[in-house]
């Protein structure tokens, strides 16, 4: 195959992938992103495009197992009953809507610091939905306060995420020095978040609940310590020089040696459609950025003056990506354009997509989930419901964390 057509086919895959990000589907088909992004690798591969080795290779294994280690860490977290404790005795706790609302934002965004939020809000939502309704409350704005905190929070570290795993493995980031540059405007971010749905559903706040039903919901402590133990052992980890991927897979057998649950219950807990969709698109931006085209675009983009590692194009930029294509996908998109970010770049680059996330449903797989667990539940979460709240918490949290990105000398303007 001649180099023009290799270029052409990987330039054509690489559009019809994203472009299928952005709408999220292919019109007339049952074909969500995580299908698109196979039948890409499908298409690079069965053309020659790429060969097979080649392929492989575009796959940065260190993240994903990473990725798969701290999804079974959630994964024991849910064995022992956490998530649905949490929802149940949030929704059944006797305060008034307001502080009811602080009280999901406060659980969801410290959850997501530490595990996956993806997984947080999977478990919380339809749980919060029932115990809400139940008591005569609206669920609708303590669902967008589960999103909207749940993207807030994971921006924290450098494990609340798959686009914050991707950047600490591509920048090879600290955990601890991450937590100390990003956690700050995280907390502003949260403020954000009960500001502005409380603003858009005061109305809905201000009326009295029902008295709780009180039910008991089942936490298996031992199974709970042995989490909470792996956590602080994981994160003690990570201040040492061993690699996190290799750390984190140790941690993640062991949780997996038990009398009480069975190992295929933790594996099958694992999101493998986001394993399959990040390892389908590491091919696709691979083969894209092995084309040339990609050195083409940052060459312009400097004649422009535009750089990633200023706040006037990272700004807009986290906006339009993260509310078009997705902030997992558009993570993987600049990384492969801008390999060798300045660590500044990297902590905005964090905070500024997953923030951005927050703007409209599409954002973020973590708003998606919540919309489709609570319609499992009759109750419906709306595009224009959420962006009426999610315009101005995304803008505002994203405000805060450039004006500290900038003021602490880590983004020039």
């Amino acid at each position: 195959m001649t180099p023009v057509a290799v270029t052409s086919i990987a330039l054509a895959v690489f559009l019809f992938t994203y472009v299928g990000m952005a709408l999220g589907r292919v019109p007339g088909l049952a074909l969500d992103r995580t299908g698109i992004a196979v039948m890409a690798v499908a298409i690079l591969l069965a053309s020659g495009a790429v060969p097979f080795d080649a392929a492989g290779a575009a796959i940065d294994a260190p993240t994903i197992v990473l990725m798969f280690a701290l999804m079974i860490l959630s994964a024991q977290f849910s064995a022992a009953g956490i998530y649905d404790t949490c929802a149940g005795r949030i929704a059944a706790a006797e305060l008034h809507p307001r502080h009811l609302l602080a009280l999901v934002i406060a659980v969801a965004g410290g959850l997501s610091a530490v595990l996956v939020n993806d997984i947080v809000v999977f478990a919380m939502a339809p749980i919060l939905c029932l115990g809400l309704r139940a008591r005569g409350l609206d669920p609708k704005p303590y669902l967008m306060a589960l999103a909207g905190a749940g993207n807030a929070g994971s921006a924290a570290t450098l494990i609340g995420n798959p686009q914050n795993i991707l950047i600490g493995q591509a920048g090879h980031l600290g955990f601890w020095p991450f937590l100390a540059v990003c956690g700050p405007p995280v907390l502003a971010a949260l403020a954000c978040v009960y500001g502005a749905v409380w603003v858009c559903w005061r109305t809905e706040l201000s009326r009295p609940a029902s008295p709780p039903q009180r039910e008991p919901h089942a936490l298996n402590r031992p199974q709970m310590i042995k989490g909470l133990v792996a956590t602080v052992v994981l994160l003690g980890l990570f201040a040492t020089p061993l690699p996190r991927e290799i750390v984190a897979l140790a941690v993640a057998a062991a949780l997996m040696v038990s009398r009480k649950i069975h190992s295929r219950a933790m594996i099958a807990a694992v999101d493998w459609q986001l394993l399959l969709l990040i390892a389908c698109l590491f091919v696709v931006t691979g083969s894209f950025a092995a084309t040339g085209i990609a050195g083409d675009i940052l060459q312009s983009a400097d004649r422009f003056g535009v750089s990633p590692d200023s706040l006037r194009a990272m700004f807009p930029g986290a906006l339009l990506v993260s509310s078009t294509i997705g902030n997992v996908p558009a993570t993987i998109l600049i990384l492969s354009l801008w390999p060798s970010l300045p660590a500044g770049a990297l902590y905005g680059l964090a905070l500024l997509t997953t923030l951005a996330g927050n703007l409209l449903l599409t954002g973020s797989l973590c708003n998606l989930i919540v919309a489709e667990r609570a319609a499992a539940t009759g109750v419906t979460l709306t595009f224009g419901d959420f962006a009426r709240a999610g315009i101005p918490m995304a803008l505002t949290s994203m405000t805060i964390a450039a004006i500290w990105l900038w003021a602490g000398g880590w983004l020039p303007l």
